[in-house]
């Protein structure tokens, strides 16, 4: 799943190479996915009134929940 991340913020932003994503799980198994972008590419990662974000973290969501999983998606 983190590459599906990866994917989708590469594909969104002016400079793929400044996209970095850290991964940690809570004690409860939550997976937290920690995406950081370029100051310049975060207009486009989190769009306008945050649309893309919110469409990130549901397709996120619905490919967590195909393997049993939660995640939380932060974006940075």
């Amino acid at each position: 799943m983190k590459e599906l991340l990866i994917f989708l913020a590469k594909s969104l932003t002016e400079h793929p190479e400044a996209v970095s994503v850290d991964e940690t799980v809570d004690a409860d198994g939550t997976v937290v996915y920690d995406l950081t972008v370029s100051s310049g590419d975060m207009g486009r990662v989190i769009g306008k009134g945050g649309r893309i974000a919110k469409a990130i973290r549901t397709v996120m969501k619905s490919a967590a929940a195909r393997e049993g999983k939660r995640v939380v998606v932060n974006i940075r």
